[in-house]
């Protein structure tokens, strides 16, 4: 990485931090059609950035001293640039739409990429239109999707998203936490004849996810009288085939993905066979065709006008220079109620690491907290901090210029919030503005300070025509792209996760020592800090075992 660009950044930033947004929008007229850009269904304003033309271009070719270009290259090539793991990072074949090939070791996927999904398409069929019946010959009317991660968030946050494409009397439920509740609150909700559970885990070893999954095995043949049922109510998502066929699941019916596909970017596959099931597969695709148009953009589109780039860097401005630990995103559309959560996997997972390729320490920070809820839920919550608080914390505001849903004045008030929240972070309000607003009035000067607001607050702001599923496969490759981009500047690897195994790990070897009866527990053994000694024995004092 070229430290004279990284210098060329920090150059950029003492000039430009001391500047007010207000004061750069007056002296460039312009500034908005030249801060923007559209890729695919989607219109990116990003002129509410305390940026200027120089801080950009220092950007982009800190960008291009990174690396980006050539790493993306490799990436879409199918070389195995997730180096911790020996593997390829390749999501983009999974909705793949053109007629190349794509390689791993200098093997095509596609073809078995296609049979992959050509066999999601012929199932989904079946369940939607009555073919697929349950044991005692019932429609299927729930669809139960059990899975964790990478196996969940993608394709329940899918299936909200494009819920007015669902069809009427086959519902989608999600599962992914351990605790019984999650479980027991779904089930009864359920007719067992009625029911298909999809259990989705790689290995099908995965703790949480099999445990939920003979928990609903057991429901299932206790109420329909035998191990033989199955069959017509379990399918699986993963790669073990003799670990599907020992829990009674037909492997035909076993939809297969591969290591080279991470779990926080496998819905685009056979993760998504709910989301085929709930929607249908031809809105599936549909979604498919979005992400792959983000695709072709983000590999054709010169970095300085290229949507994940200038995102992607932009994110890093805010994270290396000003110091932005946080990062909100604000969808102004309730069926996306589920993709800030969707988001904090990718990205906090991609690169939340502190430690470079070459193994070394990472010089600065890297991966920001990720966290939002749905306007205009967000602004009677936590637009209070954003407004007036300590913290900077830039912000995404996303939405469509058009509701699925047109009730009365409803999507012109959404839209109107939505625009003037943005507007509202950059100007903010001055002592002036506050006592001209007050009609004669002035307010106490001790009441004033409380009234005005710093403003230069940074955001972007994403709209689209309407969430269908197009958008919502290009807005979701959009920011798997960014966070790319990201990795690369930082220098990590953003397609591992060791981080999850430590408390996995621990939680094995605990786990005995909670039940009463089953030996000494680590207080007395030596194997535990006293604290998490303590905790074990008085959670085994006060169990009901």
């Amino acid at each position: 990485m070229s430290a004279a660009a990284w210098d060329d950044v920090r150059a950029a930033y003492e000039r430009v931090a001391p500047e007010h947004m207000r004061a750069l929008f007056a002296g460039d007229p312009a500034r908005a059609r030249r801060f923007s850009c559209d890729a695919g269904p989607w219109y990116l304003d990003y002129s509410k950035n305390r940026i200027d033309d120089q801080a950009m271009a220092a950007l982009i070719a800190l960008a291009r001293a990174s690396g980006v270009e050539a790493r993306r290259a490799a990436m879409f090539a199918g070389e195995r640039i997730n180096v911790t793991e020996n593997r390829a990072v390749l999501h983009v074949a999974l909705r793949h739409r053109g007629a190349t090939p794509i390689t791993v070791d200098g093997q095509d996927v596609m073809p078995s990429v296609r049979a992959v999904l050509a066999q999601m398409k012929a199932f989904s069929a079946r369940l939607r239109n009555g073919e697929w019946r349950g044991f005692t010959g019932a429609v299927i009317t729930d669809v139960v999707n059990i899975g964790i991660g990478g196996s969940d968030l993608g394709p329940s946050m899918a299936c909200e998203a494009l819920r007015k494409f669902a069809r009427p009397g086959l519902r989608a439920h999600f599962v992914s936490n351990v605790d019984g509740t999650h479980m027991s609150e779904v089930l009864r909700r359920l007719d067992p004849a009625c029911t298909l559970f999809i259990v989705a885990s790689k290995t099908f070893t995965t703790q949480e996810t099999l445990t939920n999954a003979h928990t609903a095995r057991a429901w299932l043949i206790n109420a329909l009288g035998g191990e033989a049922a199955v069959a017509r109510h379990f399918v699986a998502v993963s790669s073990n085939p003799p670990g599907v066929r020992e829990f009674g699941i037909d492997t035909a019916n076993m939809f297969e993905f591969w290591d080279w596909v991470g779990g926080r970017y496998s819905m685009w596959g056979a993760i998504g066979l709910p989301i085929a099931c709930h929607v249908g597969f031809e809105v599936f695709e549909s979604m498919l065709e979005g992400a792959y148009a983000m695709d072709k953009h983000f590999c054709d589109a010169p970095l300085e006008r290229n949507m994940p780039v200038i995102m992607g860097m932009l994110g890093v401005w805010y994270r290396a220079l000003f110091g932005a630990a946080s990062y909100a995103i604000l969808p102004y559309d309730q069926y996306l109620h589920r993709f800030p959560a969707y988001l904090q996997q990718l990205d906090m997972e991609s690169n939340g690491k502190s430690v470079q390729l070459d193994g070394t320490a990472v010089a600065g920070a890297t991966g920001p907290i990720v966290w939002g809820e749905p306007g205009t839920n967000g602004q009677h919550a936590f637009y209070q901090l954003l407004h007036q608080g300590t913290h900077l914390i830039p912000a995404d505001f996303i939405v469509a210029a058009n509701s699925h849903n047109p009730v009365g004045r409803h999507h012109t008030l959404l839209l109107a919030n939505c625009i003037a929240q943005g507007e509202a972070l950059m100007r903010g309000k001055t002592p002036d503005e506050v006592r001209a607003g007050l009609a004669g009035m002035p307010p106490a000067p001790a009441l004033l300070p409380h009234r005005v607001f710093p403003g230069n607050r940074p955001s972007n702001t994403l709209v689209t025509r309407s969430l269908d599923a197009y958008a919502l496969g290009a807005l979701v490759a959009l920011y798997e792209h960014k966070v790319f981009v990201q990795g690369c500047v930082f220098g990590i690897n953003s397609f591992d996760q060791w981080g999850v195994e430590l408390g996995k790990r621990l939680a094995q070897a605990i786990e005995p020592e909670l039940e009463q009866g089953r030996g000494e527990t680590g207080s007395r053994a030596g194997v535990h800090d006293a604290s998490t000694a303590r905790l074990i024995q008085r959670v085994r004092d006060w169990r009901q075992i």
